[in-house]
């Protein structure tokens, strides 16, 4: 098995729901909703089923959001 070196996660293209969460200090269960209600969202990306953020782009629905 190859070992991988951890990348930060700051300088990763994409998140899961739970590193997400720590990085953005949004809820996991708040995080699930928003990608619910979002499927179609530019910063969603679907992987078989599993949920990955793009953190670039959410930070940018973020900056323009006054209450989540």
């Amino acid at each position: 098995m190859m070992n991988y070196p951890d990348v930060p996660i700051w300088e990763k293209y994409t998140l899961t729901i739970e590193e997400a969460a720590r990085y953005f200090r949004i809820g996991e269960k708040k995080l699930r909703k928003l990608a619910e209600e979002n499927p179609d969202a530019s910063w969603l990306i679907m992987n078989g089923n599993r949920v990955q953020i793009k953190r670039r782009q959410f930070e940018k629905v973020i900056d323009s959001l006054d209450v989540i």
